[in-house]
C-alpha cells in the first residue's frame, strides 16, 4: 500500500507545482547570463562569444545540458500535466525555441570540439525521446501536430548525438562511476528510451550498442561500496544511478538477483548512508547546491527500483520509504531557492514525480 500511497501523493503534488515548475523552466531558457560557457581554445583570440551567438536555442538556463533539461521538463509536463500548465504558452515558447534553422546549429554544435558531453548528450536524447511520445502516431500523421514538428526539427540533433554515442560507447574501456556530470549510467539511462524508438523503427544500432556496454560494465559488479556516498558535490548516486539503468535493463527477476548481489542490504536499510537524504549546509555554493539534486535523484532512483521488483519483495517497502523521505528533502527547493538551484533543478523534482 506505501507504493500507491506515494503514487497518489506525488501526482498530487505535481499538479500542484506544474505550473510553478513551467514557468521556472521558462524563464530560464531565456535566461542568458550568468553562463557557464566550457570552449576549446584553438588559437589566441579564440572565444566564443555571447552564449546565444554560439547556441540558438540551449543558451540560457546557465549552461547548454541544464537548458536541454528545461526544454525536456516543459514537454513532459504537456504530456504528463497539460491541465495544470500554461499548455498555449508552453507551446508558443517551444515553437519559438525549435526553429529548425536554430536546431541545426545546435547540432553542429554536439559534432564540433565543445560538444557538451555525454550527460547533454544523454538529455538531449530524453528531449527528442519525449518530444516524440507527445507527438503520438495519428491516423494520418502525429497525433499532436506541435509536437510533430518538434521531433522533426529536432532530428538533427538526435542524429548528431546519436552519432557521438556510436563512435564513443565501442572505444570505451571502463564506465565512469562518480555522481557528477560525467556518470556513464545515467547518461546511458537518459539515452536508452529513444535508443529503443530508433530500434522500433528498425536501427537498433545504439540500443544494442548501450546494452552491449552496461552488461559488460555492470552485469558482474557486487558488494558496491555505497556506504562511501556521498561525496560533497555529488547530484547522482553512483550506485543507484546504476541499478536504475539495470532495473531498465533486466526483466524484473533477473534485476531482482543482480540487485541481491550489488546492494545486498536493502532489506535490512543498510548501508545507512544511502537511506538518509544529504544535507546541503548552503545552497548559493554551486557544488554544495548540487545535494538537493542528490536527493531528487536518489528519490527517482529508489521509486525506479521499487517499481522494478517483483510484487512482495521485502526491498520494495524500505525503497519506497527512502524515496519519499528523500523526495521531501528536495522538492522545497525547486522553486525560489538561489539560482545555482533553480536553473536545474525543476527537471529532477519532474523525473521523479512523472
Amino acid at each position: 500500500m506505501l507504493g500507491v500511497t506515494i503514487a497518489a501523493e506525488w501526482s498530487q503534488i505535481l499538479r500542484e507545482n506544474a505550473a510553478a515548475y513551467a514557468r521556472v523552466a521558462m524563464d530560464n531558457i531565456g535566461r542568458e547570463f550568468p553562463n557557464g560557457i566550457y570552449h576549446t581554445m584553438s588559437a589566441p583570440g579564440d572565444f566564443p562569444g555571447r552564449p546565444r551567438d554560439r547556441n540558438p536555442v540551449f543558451y540560457g538556463s546557465y549552461d547548454w545540458h541544464s537548458c536541454v533539461e528545461m526544454h525536456w521538463l516543459l514537454i513532459r509536463l504537456l504530456r504528463t500535466a497539460t491541465d495544470s500548465v500554461p499548455a498555449a504558452q508552453i507551446r508558443a515558447t517551444l515553437d519559438r525555441q525549435f526553429a529548425p534553422e536554430a536546431l541545426a546549429a545546435e547540432a553542429a554544435y554536439v559534432a564540433g570540439p565543445d560538444s557538451p558531453g555525454r550527460y547533454g548528450w544523454g538529455w538531449a536524447l530524453a528531449l527528442v525521446h519525449e518530444a516524440s511520445a507527445l507527438a503520438g502516431p495519428g491516423a494520418s500523421g502525429p497525433a499532436d501536430p506541435d509536437a510533430g514538428r518538434w521531433a522533426a526539427a529536432l532530428a538533427p540533433l538526435a542524429a548528431a548525438v546519436t552519432g557521438r554515442f556510436l563512435d564513443w560507447l565501442p572505444r570505451a574501456t571502463y564506465p565512469v562511476r562518480y555522481g557528477l556530470h560525467p556518470n556513464t549510467a545515467f547518461a546511458l539511462s537518459r539515452s536508452l528510451p529513444h535508443a529503443r524508438d530508433l530500434a522500433a523503427a528498425g536501427d537498433p544500432a545504439l540500443a544494442d550498442a548501450i546494452g552491449a556496454a552496461t552488461t559488460g560494465w555492470y552485469s558482474s559488479d557486487a558488494d558496491y561500496p555505497a556506504a562511501w556516498e556521498p561525496s560533497g558535490s555529488d547530484f547522482l548516486s553512483p550506485a543507484l544511478t546504476e541499478a536504475e539503468l539495470m532495473a531498465l535493463l533486466l526483466p524484473d527477476a533477473r534485476f531482482a538477483a543482480w540487485l541481491d548481489g550489488f546492494l545486498p542490504g536493502i532489506a535490512r536499510g543498510e548501508p545507512a548512508a544511502l537511506f538518509e537524504p544529504a544535507v546541503v549546509s548552503d545552497a548559493s555554493d554551486g557544488q554544495i547546491a548540487h545535494l538537493h539534486g542528490l536527493n531528487a535523484s536518489r528519490a527517482w532512483c529508489w521509486r525506479r527500483i521499487a517499481e522494478s521488483l517483483p510484487a512482495g519483495d521485502p526491498r520494495i517497502e524500505p525503497a519506497l520509504a527512502a524515496a519519499r523521505r528523500h523526495a521531501g528533502a528536495a522538492l522545497p527547493h525547486v522553486v525560489g531557492d538561489h539560482y545555482n538551484v533553480e536553473h536545474w533543478l525543476a527537471a529532477y523534482a519532474v523525473l521523479l514525480l512523472t
